[in-house]
């Protein structure tokens, strides 16, 4: 009976040992689907709330930091970057001018030339907003002096000279609205001195004019000058069409019209004025 009282409460602490043990498992078998579940609802909780802020927003991505929410504004910012392809496409690198002004005689030409008038037209390429690069159609009609058409046996005169040239063009304040450029280049001159006589008469009765003698010359030349030109329109200094003046100093290597008149080459400053884009 001794062993058995002693052996009772052996078997009692056992028991309680494997009633513990056994309430234990229990409890984690119980506590892990739990925190599974508790898991899932907390990401099922996300993606609600992430796919609320998706239909509000009508983005494609949760997070309003990626480049999903700046989108629009990117389209705009994009306006901006294009800023300088304003007059962009197809032709937007083709330059263009027109003009037209007078002529001043300069040098040892003031005996043999006087004043006029002049013509220009001429297209080519912008390579940037600084430079550029022409070709120029030139049409000068000047006067001659009265004595020099005297000495040609002619009652009046004109000298004529065209010009197909190369000239760049540099501006040196591109994006002003005023700006300074320098021009010049070279190509092929034709000139040719007219003296006239008036004969009688026309299909009216008024007397004409009638080429008497001429002397003709296809020469090489050269051209430099200064302009001023005024930009009009364009938001960022990128507008294309300007008003421009300029004058240019003009040699032509002409032959002498005589023997005796001692011109060897042609000078003269044609100053114009146009449009330039």
């Amino acid at each position: 009976m001794s062993s058995c009282g002693w052996l009772s409460p052996a078997r009692r602490a056992a028991f309680v040992v494997t009633a513990v043990l056994a309430a234990t498992g229990t409890a984690n078998a119980q506590l892990a689907p739990a925190s599974k579940s508790s898991h899932q609802s907390a990401i099922s909780s996300a993606e609600s709330s992430s796919d609320d802020y998706l239909a509000l927003t009508g983005s494609s991505s949760p997070d309003p930091a990626l480049p999903a929410a700046p989108a629009a504004g990117g389209a705009a910012a994009g306006q901006y970057d294009n800023k300088s392809g304003a007059g962009g496409g197809r032709f937007s690198h083709l330059a263009f001018e027109a003009g037209g002004g007078f002529n001043a005689p300069i040098g040892n030409d003031s005996q043999y030339i006087t004043w006029g008038g002049n013509f220009t037209v001429g297209g080519g390429l912008h390579f940037s907003q600084a430079f550029s690069v022409l070709g120029e159609f030139q049409f000068i009609d000047d006067k001659l002096p009265g004595a020099f058409v005297a000495s040609g046996g002619g009652q009046g005169g004109n000298a004529h000279i065209i010009s197909l040239t190369v000239d760049p063009v540099f501006d040196l304040f591109p994006k002003k609205t005023n700006s300074l450029y320098v021009t010049g280049g070279g190509g092929f001159y034709h000139k040719s001195t007219n003296f006239t006589v008036q004969q009688c008469c026309d299909f009216y009765g008024y007397p004409v004019n009638v080429t008497a003698n001429s002397f003709t010359s296809n020469q090489a030349g050269v051209n430099l000058g200064m302009g001023y030109s005024r930009r009009l329109g364009g938001m960022y200094g990128d507008g294309k069409m300007k008003l421009f003046a300029e004058a240019r100093y003009t040699w032509i290597n002409t032959p002498p019209i005589t023997e005796t008149n001692g011109l060897g080459r042609t000078e003269l400053i044609p100053v114009t004025f146009g449009m330039r884009w």
